[in-house]
């Protein structure tokens, strides 16, 4: 049966593929998105995720804007990652449409409470639009949050912390601890979901839409290449998208995962009792394990779907 979802995102470069990866795959409804601050500004990002689905000619599907900053941090946009649109490298047109006159929030409680199946929330970005609506709601009608966000071992935004989790971690800590079904998609398997120059062709290879993302990664390669050496870059959102439509592609344990929110050495760390150290209740599912390869065949194939 296809499965009801709303993207929460931040777009960004790979949440942008992570749309195109929803879009295109059958097993999925997409209901709307639902924009945040990150990446970039709430406003940026919310045209952003307009001007996605107007290339995917997909405008008849509902875009509310969301927390244009943390429950409780100052903003900070990672602009040195994404550009200054939060989409820089190919070129797209402005947007045409224009977001709801609702606030993302309300959007996410009507949607899911008027949908005939629990609805699963994908959150690509910061955490704060799901984590208020779980302060007003509980959680009703949500079957599960697969997030993209976080890791057991490294940092991307710090040597400590995950850019997403960091960024809004008060938001984070309360969505971990909702007593929902949560699935963690971390550094940990989305840095193995790294592009390649034979994965770029392959992508070009299958049409406007592919070369579009082809574009993308060229340019969310550079900063990539600057830290970490690598001739690709990690699309960590699509991961995210990839899990609820294959769940076979991840390996998840089931661990206590807490977010340190009093140091600003470890900010927004997502500490994972991956080991069984403590007594805690495990509150998440943590990818562990990544299919590399049948991720790729996923994401070349369903994006040449697009055309």
């Amino acid at each position: 049966m296809t499965r009801p979802i709303v993207i929460d995102c931040d777009p960004g470069h790979d949440d942008a593929i992570a749309l195109l990866l929803a879009l295109a795959s059958p097993e999925l409804k997409l209901l709307g998105v639902t924009t945040v601050h990150g990446n970039q500004t709430l406003e940026k990002t919310t045209q952003n995720a307009i001007r996605v689905l107007e290339l995917a000619g997909r405008s008849d599907i509902p875009v509310a804007a969301g927390a244009d900053r943390p429950l409780t941090r100052e903003l900070t946009v990672a602009a040195h990652v994404h550009g200054e649109s939060g989409l820089d490298g190919p070129s797209l047109p402005p947007a045409t449409g224009t977001p709801l006159g609702e606030h993302a929030v309300d959007f996410l409680e009507r949607t899911v409470a008027a949908s005939e199946r629990p609805v699963t929330l994908i959150p690509t970005g910061p955490l704060t639009n799901v984590a208020l609506l779980l302060e007003r709601t509980g959680g009703a009608n949500v079957e599960r949050i697969v997030l993209m966000g976080g890791a057991i071992a490294e940092g991307n935004m710090t040597p400590a912390a995950e850019f997403n989790i960091w960024a809004d971690p008060e938001a984070a800590q309360s969505v971990f601890h909702s007593g929902l079904d949560v699935t963690m998609v971390g550094l940990d398997v989305t840095h193995r979901a790294v592009t390649t120059p034979a994965i770029q062709e392959r992508l070009r290879g299958v049409g406007r839409i592919g070369t579009f993302v082809a574009d993308l990664v060229d340019f969310f390669s550079v900063y990539h290449a600057q830290t970490y050496g690598w001739e690709g870059a990690p699309i960590h959102d699509a991961v995210a998208a990839a899990h609820v439509i294959d769940g076979e592609l991840m390996t998840t344990l089931h661990r206590n995962v807490e977010v340190e929110l009093e140091s600003e050495l470890c900010r927004g760390r997502t500490v994972v009792d991956r080991w069984l150290r403590t007594e805690r209740p495990p509150n998440a599912h943590v990818g562990i394990e990544l299919d590399t390869s049948g991720f790729f065949d996923l994401l070349v194939e369903r994006i040449g779907r697009l055309g």
